[in-house]
Formats: structure tokens, sequence, C-alpha cells
């Protein structure tokens, strides 16, 4: 399947609706290939304009689907062609993911969250997808012993889908430095994704996460860990848009 690629505030996305984003995986299940497919967001984006390594991560990965509706809205003012479809968040794919993993037989393993809860997680996907075959490491290791300890784990089990959910920047991060040594066809980062499953984040009503409003009801939830996220950094995101705006006007005049 081939995808381009659009630069949006410095960054670059492909424009990826589910379908094909599990059609991807299922390419590359059955080409024996490794791909890491990445996701942007608002926050990811303020991350990526403010740490080198997250710049390294984003150099490194195969495909890059847009998670969050702002970044749409963004798109379509600076007159590219991003649609609703394109937005594809975990609380919304995770559900076509299991499905499709179920029927394909697809091996997953989820790396992250506390001891415990990934596997709360991964018992509730199982009883709603019958023959699922999931299994999960917490992310709470911080030696390299550790780390040699969870790699080999991740190899014995050799997902074809290997789902990190640690937050961002850690679980860029811990792909970059550890996906030579990984064996999995598809490394997707996922944040919070099994904490909303395990029921131990709320998750935001669906329709939310449509209209744009998804980062209104975690701030509410989480206001504490969230604040800086949705009230400081999206000020960083405006002085982006007017820079490019301003760059897009200038182009169009001197061109013409």
């Amino acid at each position: 399947m081939k995808i381009g690629w659009y630069e949006i505030l410095g960054v670059r996305v492909n424009l990826l609706s589910m379908i094909e984003l599990n059609s991807l995986i299922s390419e590359a299940v059955k080409s024996n290939f490794k791909w890491i497919i990445a996701n942007h967001n608002l926050n990811s984006l303020y991350i990526f304009h403010h740490n080198a390594s997250m710049k390294d991560f984003y150099n490194k990965v195969d495909y890059v689907h847009i998670d969050g509706m702002a970044l749409v809205f963004l798109g379509k003012l600076l007159n590219l062609p991003f649609r609703r479809e394109h937005r594809v968040t975990y609380a919304d794919w995770i559900w076509s993911l299991m499905e499709q993993a179920t029927v394909n037989k697809w091996r997953i393993l989820y790396l992250g969250a506390k001891p415990g809860v990934a596997e709360r997680g991964a018992t509730i996907l199982r009883n709603q997808y019958p023959g699922l075959e999931i299994s999960t490491v917490h992310g709470y290791f911080n030696t390299e012993e550790q780390n040699k300890t969870v790699i080999n784990e991740i190899n014995a089990y050799k997902p074809n889908i290997l789902m990190v959910g640690m937050g961002m920047p850690r679980q860029e991060e811990w792909i970059l430095g550890n996906i030579d040594q990984l064996n999995a066809n598809i490394v997707l980062p996922s944040g919070a994704c099994i904490d909303y499953i395990a029921q131990e984040i709320a998750t935001p009503p669906r329709w939310m996460g449509k209209v744009g409003l998804e980062w209104l009801y975690r701030l509410y939830s989480e206001p504490t860990r969230l604040w800086r996220r949705y009230l400081i950094e999206p000020w960083f995101i405006v002085k982006l848009l007017v820079e490019e705006f301003f760059f897009n006007v200038r182009n169009k005049i001197f061109s013409s």
C-alpha cells in the first residue's frame, strides 16, 4: 500500500483511516515486515519541537497516523485534505484492532501500565473477543538488566503486534533504543490505551472526541497531571500556526 506524507507545523503525517491502518498491519504480518506505526497529536507535536530524541524517533518510523481532532482542524485551516476519518485514536481503534487480531490470529503483546493493570485490561479484551491471543508485561522497569529481561520476554512470545504504552516521550524513546532487538511485525506507541480498557482512567464519551472536546473531559478528570498539556502547550502550537500561515502567505505573494 502506497501512502503519501503531508507536512503540518513541522511534522509529517499520513492520512490513514482505521480500515487503512488495519490493512497496513495485515500487510506487515503477511510479508513479515517490521514497521513502526506512530501517531501525532498536539502533545506529541509540542514534544517533537522540544525533544531531540522524539525527532530521531519520528525519522525512523514507517507511518504516522493522526491521533487528535485538533490536528485535523488545523490541517483544514491550512488547506490540507484532512478529514474526520483520518483521526484515529486508540480509544476507538482498539476494538477494531482486537477484532481483526482475533480473526487473523495475530499475537499481541502489550508493554506498559502499572503491574496488574495491563493484565486486567487484557482479560476484558479476551472476554470480549474469545480466541484473542494477547499477553502483557508491565512498564515499571528502569535498569538495563530489567530491560533485557523484558526484551527476552517479548521475543519469546514473538508478537505480531507490540503495543508500547508508557506515555510520551518514554514509549518513543524506548522503541527507538530497542527496535533493532525486537521480534515483532508492528510496533505501536499506544499511550494509556490499556489503562482506559481496565478502567484505571475514565474514558471520555466518544462523541466528545468526534467534535474535538475530548481534551476537556481529560483535563476535568486529571487536572493535576494534564493542566500543562491542555492549557500551556497549545500556545506554542498557536505560534507555529501563525508562523506557517505567514510563511504560506509570503510564498504566494512572491510567486505571483
